[in-house]
C-alpha cells in the first residue's frame, strides 16, 4: 500500500465522481495522478409501472448510499483509513427524462426515464416551434406532453429537473445543473452558456392559455459550466449520502452532468472533430462540431459539451441487452451441460468467434429492440432473429449480426451526419461495456462509421470517472486553463490507447448488413403490431 495515497485520502485530496446509470450505480474515487484508488456499485434496473420506464425515488437513495458505502468499505479495506474527507464530489446521471416537484418539493408523478418513447406529439410540435430538433426524450418533450395530455399535476409544478440535477439539488440545496446535461432538458444559446431565451419566450406563450401560475425559467434549473462551483454538501446532504455519519460536510460539488458529457470527459474527446460512442443498455455517438448543421435533422440530437461546445448526438435506445439475452442462453447451456463458465471467459470467446464470421454476417438478420426506436420510429419493440433458408447460419455469424445490429440504429444517424452535413471526423474513442473484449467491438465499430477507433486503457472507468474529472478540474485548474487543455496535460497525457482502423472488406461487409437492416424493417414492424 503507497503512504502516498493514504496522505491524500487523510487530506481531503481525493476526488468523488458519482453516476446513476440505466443498470449501475457506480462511485468512483480518485487521487492526485487522477488514476481511480476505489470504487464501489450498486446494480439497479428500471420498472416498467403504468406504461412508464422509471426508478423509484426509494431506489436512488438506496443505490446511491449502498455504491458510496461499498466505495468507502474499499477505502477502508485497502488503506486501513476511514473516509471522511473529499475535495471535491460530482454526481452525473442518465440524461433526459422528467422529475416534477411541487412547493413542497414533493414528485408530482413517478420519475419517466429517457427510454420512454411517450412524447411523440409535443417533440414533433416543439421541433416546429423552435425550428430546433426536440427529442422525445428531453425534459420540455415530456412537460409539454404532459400539458397536451392534461395531466392535472402541471399546474402544481414549482421545479423540472433530471435525475442528476434532483440528486444535486437534495445533497446542496442548490437548483442547478451542468450545461451538458441542460442541454438535453432545453436548447441552450451556445453564446451565453445559458437556456435560450427565445426559445423560453416562445414556449410561454405557447401554453398561456393555460394559465399556469409558473413562467418556464422559473421552473428551470440554474445553468453552469465545467470548472464553476455549484454548491456544498450540506449537513442533511452528508447524512443522506452517508447515513453513518463520518462524511463531513463543507465539500465542494462540480456541477451535476448526464452520461453523455462524462462520457466526452473520460474519453477525453471533448475537442472539435473528436467522438466518442458509448455502447451499453443504449448507444450514442457523439461529435463535437465545427459549425452548426444546415438543417433540422430528426435523427440528430444537438447537445453540448461540459464546457457549452455544441455537439450532434446520434441516440439509439437499444444496444446490447438483447445481445446479453443470448449470451445469457450460452451460459444456461453450459450449466445444463455440466460445464462451469466464467462469465467474462464466455463473453470474450462469443465475441472473438464474431471476428471469424463472413463480413456481411452471413445473410442473417436481428434487431435487439428491447424498448422502442425513435432512429427508426418504433414506439415500442420486439427483440427478433431473423434468417432466410440460404443465410450461412453459424455462431460466428450469429455473433457477428448481433454486435452489428447493437450499431445498427445508431449508424443511421451517422450516416447523415457523415454523407449529408459532411462532418469531419478524425477518430471515435469507444467506451462501455461492449468494448471491454479487445479488439471486437472496435473492429465492428470501425467498419461501420469506416472511422479508426480507439480504446483507452481507461475506457472501462466510464462516467463515474469522468465526473470525477470535472470534480478534479474544478478545484485544480490554473487561472484561465480550460477543460480540454487540462485533460490534455494532467490526465491523458501518458495513456496508452489502441487503434483499430476500419478492414475495408468490413466496412463493405456492415454496408451489405444496413441495406439488410433497412429492408427488414417491415418485418420488425408486422411484429410489433401482431405480436403481444
Amino acid at each position: 500500500m503507497s503512504l502516498d495515497v493514504k496522505n491524500t485520502i487523510e487530506s481531503g485530496k481525493t476526488v468523488l465522481g458519482i453516476e446513476l446509470g440505466s443498470t449501475r450505480i457506480k462511485a468512483v474515487l480518485i487521487g492526485e495522478d487522477h488514476t481511480t484508488i476505489a470504487s464501489g456499485s450498486h446494480d439497479w434496473e428500471n420498472s416498467y409501472v403504468n406504461n412508464i420506464w422509471t426508478y423509484s425515488i426509494e431506489e436512488v437513495w438506496q443505490g446511491l448510499q449502498n455504491s458510496y458505502r461499498n466505495m468507502a468499505n474499499d477505502v477502508k479495506q485497502q488503506y486501513g483509513v476511514t473516509l471522511t474527507k473529499i475535495g471535491a464530489i460530482g454526481f452525473s446521471a442518465m440524461m433526459h427524462g422528467y422529475m416534477a416537484f411541487d412547493k413542497d418539493e414533493q414528485l408530482l408523478v413517478p420519475f419517466r426515464t429517457w427510454r420512454n418513447n411517450i412524447t411523440d406529439q409535443a417533440s414533433k410540435e416543439l421541433t416546429e416551434l423552435f425550428n430546433y430538433q426536440i427529442p422525445q426524450r428531453w425534459s420540455i418533450a415530456h412537460l409539454y406532453q404532459a400539458i397536451l395530455n392534461q395531466e392535472e399535476h402541471t399546474s402544481d409544478i414549482h421545479f423540472q429537473t433530471t435525475l442528476a440535477g434532483y440528486v444535486h439539488w437534495k445533497l446542496t440545496g442548490k437548483k442547478v445543473l451542468g450545461v451538458g446535461e441542460a442541454s438535453g432538458m432545453f436548447p441552450i444559446d451556445l453564446e451565453t452558456k445559458r437556456f435560450n431565451k427565445t426559445m423560453i419566450n416562445q414556449f410561454d406563450e405557447l401554453v398561456a392559455p393555460n394559465d399556469f401560475q409558473w413562467k418556464l425559467e422559473d421552473i428551470l434549473p440554474e445553468v453552469v459550466v465545467a470548472g464553476e462551483q455549484a454548491g456544498v454538501l450540506t449537513e442533511e446532504g452528508a447524512k443522506l449520502l452517508d447515513p453513518s455519519g463520518e462524511l463531513e460536510a463543507g465539500i465542494p460539488l462540480c456541477p451535476p452532468e448526464g452520461d453523455a458529457g462524462t462520457g466526452m470527459v473520460a474519453t477525453n474527446s471533448i475537442a472539435k472533430r473528436t467522438g466518442n460512442v458509448s455502447a451499453g443498455t443504449s448507444a450514442f455517438a457523439m461529435v463535437v462540431l465545427e459549425k452548426d448543421l444546415s438543417k433540422v435533422h430528426p435523427e440528430i440530437d444537438l447537445v453540448t459539451t461540459p464546457n457549452g461546445d455544441l455537439v450532434a448526438m446520434a441516440h439509439s435506445n437499444n444496444c446490447s441487452s438483447d445481445l446479453n439475452a443470448w449470451v445469457g442462453l450460452f451460459e444456461e447451456f453450459s450449466q445444463v451441460m455440466g460445464v462451469a463458465v466464467d462469465t467474462n471467459k464466455l463473453y470474450e470467446t462469443l465475441f472473438k468467434q464474431a471476428l471469424q464470421g463472413d463480413p456481411d454476417g452471413g445473410g442473417l438478420l436481428s434487431y435487439g429492440y428491447l424498448s422502442g426506436e425513435h432512429m427508426t420510429h418504433f414506439e415500442e419493440g420486439r427483440p427478433l432473429f431473423v434468417r432466410s433458408s440460404g443465410s450461412n447460419f453459424n455462431l460466428a455469424n450469429f455473433m457477428r449480426t448481433h454486435l452489428f445490429t447493437a450499431f445498427g440504429a445508431m449508424k443511421i444517424g451517422m450516416d447523415i451526419l457523415i454523407n449529408e452535413e459532411k462532418v469531419q471526423l478524425d477518430e471515435v474513442l469507444g467506451h462501455g461495456g461492449l468494448f471491454k473484449t479487445e479488439g471486437v467491438g472496435q473492429s465492428i465499430l470501425a467498419a461501420a462509421f469506416n472511422v479508426p477507433v480507439s480504446v483507452m486503457e481507461t475506457a472501462g472507468e466510464g462516467g463515474a470517472w469522468g465526473i470525477a474529472l470535472l470534480g478534479s478540474y474544478m478545484i485544480n485548474k490554473k487561472d484561465g486553463e480550460t477543460l480540454e487543455t487540462y485533460l490534455n496535460d494532467n490526465v491523458f497525457a501518458n495513456q496508452s490507447v489502441k487503434t483499430v482502423s476500419p478492414d475495408p472488406k468490413d466496412v463493405e461487409g456492415f454496408e451489405q448488413f444496413m441495406t439488410r437492416y433497412k429492408n427488414g424493417l417491415a418485418i420488425e414492424r408486422a411484429a410489433v403490431e401482431h405480436h403481444q
